[in-house]
């Protein structure tokens, strides 16, 4: 997956450590976000920042600017790029991957994907391209309401793929970033990748023909705004996190029974077989890293689901008999269907 954030944050001398960088876990969760004051000045997400203004140079776009708040997003007020404090100290990854079980953006190569799809927002909004017709007609209206989750198709060749969970899907605005991303992206070879991708592929050439057209042009966003900086969050880490972990719970329900009972067994002729739940215990982590090579869904979205599985499956006394392998591979199906259709 590219650098590792370790590495990365490597470059830090153990002088410059914050006091409560050595704070156990219960003492730092305590900490407000404005407390932390950390900064993007002099950290490797600068670097990420300057390659991809340099990117943007070089097609004659608008520069970004950026600042450390809560989480990934791109006002549409400043032509600007919110990055999530965790990525800006390796002891607030290490807080993000216990509590969340991923880092978003936590290596040179994620954070350059994230960067250029924002930076999709900041285009669309700088040259107001989601008034054109033709944008229009190519993405769809920007105006429509964000849904509170979506079912993308993973087999649908009308979109790219750049960011994981089939983002293009979600929105046309999201549609449009992604596709900006993917053109963007240096070597990225997309009329190749994309040439049997026919719906793609036209987005793709669309918004090359775009770029080109409103290269060197004046930007309509000119104000360098900060919109919710780091210093100015009262929450704690504590509350950031139970909002966070609320957001990718999993209600139990009993929906997937039906596909539990396909893969597994409830008949009395299999109870000398191991116990379902059993065998999801043992094979979470094989089973979790399968699926997520797959969809890119977040681990903690995959880890609630098997925990919804292995409840159900407890719950139905199911048994696990057949070949090991053929019940990881089933699994992993069931798991990315459920995900993706959250």
């Amino acid at each position: 997956m590219g650098d590792s954030g370790g590495t990365l944050w490597s470059m830090r001398t153990k002088t410059r450590q914050p006091w409560w960088s050595f704070l156990p876990d219960d003492e730092l969760l305590q900490m407000r976000l404005k407390d932390l004051h950390v900064s993007l000045e002099g950290s490797w997400l600068q670097n990420s920042v300057e390659t991809l203004n340099g990117e943007l140079k070089r097609k004659g776009l608008v520069q970004a600017h950026a600042w450390i708040s809560d989480e990934w997003f791109s006002p549409d007020t400043t032509p600007g790029i919110a990055i999530p404090f965790y990525l800006a100290h390796p002891r607030l990854a290490r807080l993000e991957r216990k509590m969340f079980k991923d880092v978003e953006g936590g290596t040179r190569r994620q954070s350059l994907q994230i960067l250029r799809h924002e930076a999709g927002h900041i285009v669309q909004h700088a040259y107001a391209l989601h008034r054109r017709r033709k944008w229009q007609d190519t993405f769809g209206r920007s105006s429509t309401a964000y849904p509170e989750s979506y079912r993308p198709n993973p087999n649908s060749k009308n979109f790219v793929q750049h960011l994981p969970r089939w983002y293009a899907q979600s929105h046309p605005d999201e549609d449009f970033a992604e596709t900006f991303a993917v053109w963007l992206t240096p070597r990225s070879n997309w009329k190749r990748k994309y040439a049997e991708w026919p719906g793609a592929l036209a987005k793709l050439e669309y918004v090359d023909g775009l770029m080109g057209e409103i290269a060197g042009s004046k930007s309509g966003l000119t104000r360098r705004l900060e919109v919710d900086p780091v210093g100015r969050l009262n929450q704690t880490l504590a509350q950031h996190y139970e909002q966070k972990l609320a957001w990718y719970a999993v209600d139990t329900d009993t929906r997937y029974d039906k596909d539990l009972l396909r893969i597994f067994s409830n008949d009395p002729k299999h109870s000398h077989r191991p116990p379902a739940s059993k065998f999801l215990r043992h094979n979470r982590v094989a089973i979790r890293e399968s699926a997520w090579r797959v969809s890119g869904a977040y681990q903690i979205a995959l880890d609630n689901t098997i925990d919804l599985l292995i409840s159900r499956a407890r719950a139905l006394k199911l048994r696990a008999p057949g070949r090991e392998y053929e019940l990881r591979r089933s699994l992993v199906r069931l798991l990315n269907n459920k995900v993706a259709h959250q």
